[in-house]
C-alpha cells in the first residue's frame, strides 16, 4: 500500500514538472531610474527653471547649474563622467509671510512633466539646506490628471542631505482609459517659507534626482498591441461622408 502512495506522488510531481510554464511579469521586479543628475543643461530634452509667489523681490529668483556634488556621491563618479555639477535657486522676499517658489522642468519654453516608468514607490534625490525653515514638497500628477504635493522636509540643516519620499499606495498612477493619460508624471519641487523665518537670502541645490519603480508592473502578454493606430475619427468620418456622397450622386444620376 505505501509502494502504491509513493509512486503515485512520484507521478503527480513528475506531471507538474511537465506542465508548461507560462511567463508572466515578476511583482518584484524592482529598478531605479535616474531622471536628472544635473550635470548638464542639455543633458535631457528638458532643462530647469523657478516660478515664485508675489512678493518675491526684484532681479529673483536666480537659479543656475554650478559645479559641486554631495560628498557620498564623489567615489561613485568617473573621469570620463567629466564635472559634477548641480541646480541651485537663490530666492528673497520683500516681507515676511507664506511665500513659496516652485523648481520645475521646461522644455520649448513651456511646463513639462517628466513621465514615470512602472509602478513608482519612491523618490530619492539630495537636497542641500541653509539652516532655514522652509519646508520642501514635490509636485506629482496621477494618472486620473490631479496634481498631489507630497511633503518632504524641512530644510533646517546645514549642507547636503539624501531624502526619500515614499510614494502612497492610494496614488492612481496607470489608466486603463486609452484616450487619457496612461502614467504618473513629476510636475517639480516646491518650497515654502515659515511665516516666521527670515526670506531675505535663501539658497538651495539639487542633485541625483532619482525614482524606484516596478517596470514591469502593467507589462502584460501583448502590451505592444494597445497603443496600434486604427486610424483616426476625422479619416472614419471623411470616409463616411465622402460615401454619403457618392451615393447621393448616384441617386440623383439615376
Amino acid at each position: 500500500m505505501k509502494k502504491g502512495l509513493v509512486v503515485f506522488l512520484n507521478l503527480a510531481l513528475l506531471s507538474l514538472l511537465c506542465m508548461p510554464a507560462f511567463s508572466q511579469p515578476s511583482s518584484r521586479s524592482v529598478e531605479t531610474f535616474v531622471m536628472d543628475n544635473f550635470d548638464k543643461e542639455d543633458g535631457h530634452e528638458w532643462t530647469w527653471t523657478v516660478n515664485a509667489s508675489r512678493f518675491i523681490a526684484q532681479g529673483y529668483p536666480k537659479s543656475g547649474y554650478f559645479k559641486g556634488i554631495p560628498e557620498s556621491l564623489k567615489p561613485l563618479r568617473k573621469a570620463e563622467d567629466g564635472d559634477p555639477k548641480v541646480f541651485g535657486v537663490k530666492t528673497a522676499f520683500n516681507r515676511k509671510g507664506d511665500n513659496w517658489f516652485e523648481v520645475y522642468p521646461v522644455k520649448d519654453s513651456k511646463p513639462y512633466e517628466i513621465p514615470f516608468i512602472g509602478t513608482v514607490t519612491q523618490l530619492d534625490f539630495w537636497v542641500w539646506g541653509a539652516n532655514y525653515m522652509y519646508y520642501l514638497e514635490v509636485m506629482v500628477r496621477d494618472a486620473d490628471g490631479r496634481v498631489h504635493v507630497l511633503p518632504v522636509t524641512n530644510l533646517a540643516f546645514n549642507g547636503w542631505r539624501n531624502v526619500v519620499v515614499n510614494i502612497p499606495g492610494w496614488l492612481n498612477q496607470h489608466s486603463k482609459l486609452r484616450s487619457g493619460r496612461s502614467e504618473m508624471t513629476f510636475v517639480g519641487f516646491r518650497v515654502r517659507t515659515d511665516p516666521e523665518e527670515f526670506v531675505d537670502d535663501f539658497m538651495i541645490y539639487f542633485d541625483q534626482l532619482k525614482y524606484t519603480t516596478n517596470s514591469l508592473a502593467e507589462m502584460f502578454d501583448g502590451y505592444e498591441l494597445k497603443d496600434t493606430d486604427f486610424g483616426d475619427s476625422g479619416a472614419q468620418t471623411q470616409t463616411s461622408d465622402q460615401t454619403s456622397s457618392q451615393n447621393s450622386s448616384n441617386a440623383e444620376g439615376k
